[in-house]
């Protein structure tokens, strides 16, 4: 072919592409790019979501201060030992980090996200009103620790229990395609349902639970107000709800293993629990890795299980992030704020994706 001709197919390629392309960048850019940097913006003002709706002019540029009367207060100051359960994690959490990399065990770049990491452990955790100080937001950052540790449980909750389940049934039998259907099931619900089915399986009188516990001769727990155990239940409820995509995400990587690799490792011996670890296991990184960062961002957006279970409490043990920025937003009229708890929620998010991402990009490497 001439080299003109296929300079001018090559164009054409492109256009092509183009064309087909700008449909989803319109709707892209429409519906999550400008609501992105819209909301930026409204963070920024002193806007009363009912006034400005009666008078546009209403708002007011503040700059930063939505962020300040949200995450600061007066006379804050640092301590060493604030917190000491999470500092002293955040300490040893560097230590692991220099030593998996004297070791050779982690690359540079896993050692400086991990180190990063344990470092605003440490450091984060420090900062506490002084002597006749206050936080201006007392509930927001309790509210930041209930996400990150409804995050903490249903995150790893979800992905060993899908994992776990996609081996046992990874198969073309007849009774494992029925149970893979049974499992996918939970997936199709809405949060309604999922959150109606359970506060009936946590009911101290009716429920499942309580039946069971009342059989084996001990007292009904009541789940859903106790503070020791209604965070709990919302991950109960949470991981049963979540597993489905999660199991098919590990059964398509399973069946990307080649299955000559555990007939060499049935010669050496390993089968069952010994051909997960050392076959099953390191073939299914980038599938943990996508797993893992799915979750970690449809988690953070934890909303309803909150406020149709437990209406977040007891004493807001369980109000989380969103459901928070959804009371402040439209209950307390104070959009600016919310708007910015928002992007602070997106902050977070996005790194907790990309230190997994760096982490799985090097392992596999």
């Amino acid at each position: 072919m001439p080299q003109h001709q296929a300079k001018r197919l090559a164009l054409s390629q492109r256009q092509a592409a183009l064309i087909l392309l700008l449909p989803f960048m319109v709707v892209y850019g429409l519906f999550l790019v400008y609501p992105f940097f819209n909301g930026v913006w409204i963070s920024l003002h002193d806007w009363n979501l009912m006034a400005v709706a009666f008078n546009p002019d209403a708002k007011a540029f503040v700059g930063l201060q939505n962020y300040e009367r949200v995450m600061w207060g007066r006379n804050i100051t640092w301590g060493a030992f604030a917190s000491p359960a999470l500092q002293v994690i955040g300490l040893l959490g560097m230590l692991a980090s220099f030593l998996l990399y004297r070791s050779g065990r982690a690359g540079r770049v896993t050692a400086i996200a991990m180190g990063l990491a344990a470092l605003l452990l440490f450091v984060l955790p420090g900062f506490h009103p002084g002597e006749g100080g206050r936080w201006y937001d007392r509930r927001f950052w309790p509210t930041v620790g209930n996400t990150i540790l409804f995050v903490g449980l249903a995150v790893p909750g979800v992905t060993i229990t899908a994992m776990l389940l996609a081996a046992a049934l990874n198969g073309e039998t007849r009774a494992k395609a029925v149970l893979r259907t049974l499992f996918f099931l939970s997936q199709v619900l809405s949060v309604t349902v999922v959150t109606l089915i359970w506060q009936i399986m946590f009911s101290p009188r009716q429920g499942l639970l309580a039946n069971v516990t009342e059989l084996l001769g001990g007292s009904p727990i009541v789940w859903l107000t106790a503070e020791g155990f209604a965070m709990a239940a919302i991950v109960i409820a949470t991981i049963w709800w979540s597993l489905g995509i999660a199991m098919i995400l590990f059964l398509a990587g399973l069946q990307d293993i080649s299955q000559d690799l555990y007939e060499a490792g049935a010669l050496d011996n390993a089968t069952g629990a010994k051909a997960f670890w050392y076959i099953t296991l390191p073939n299914l990184k980038r599938t943990i890795t996508v797993v893992v960062v799915l979750q970690i961002i449809l988690h953070f957006q934890v909303f309803g299980q909150s406020h149709l279970m437990t209406n977040g409490g007891p004493n807001d043990t369980t109000q989380v992030l969103v459901r928070y920025i959804y009371q402040t937003a439209f209950r307390d009229s104070e959009l600016g704020r919310a708007s910015a708890m928002a992007v602070f929620l997106f902050v977070i998010m996005g790194a907790f994706s990309i230190l997994q991402f760096v982490l799985g990009r090097e392992k596999d490497e």
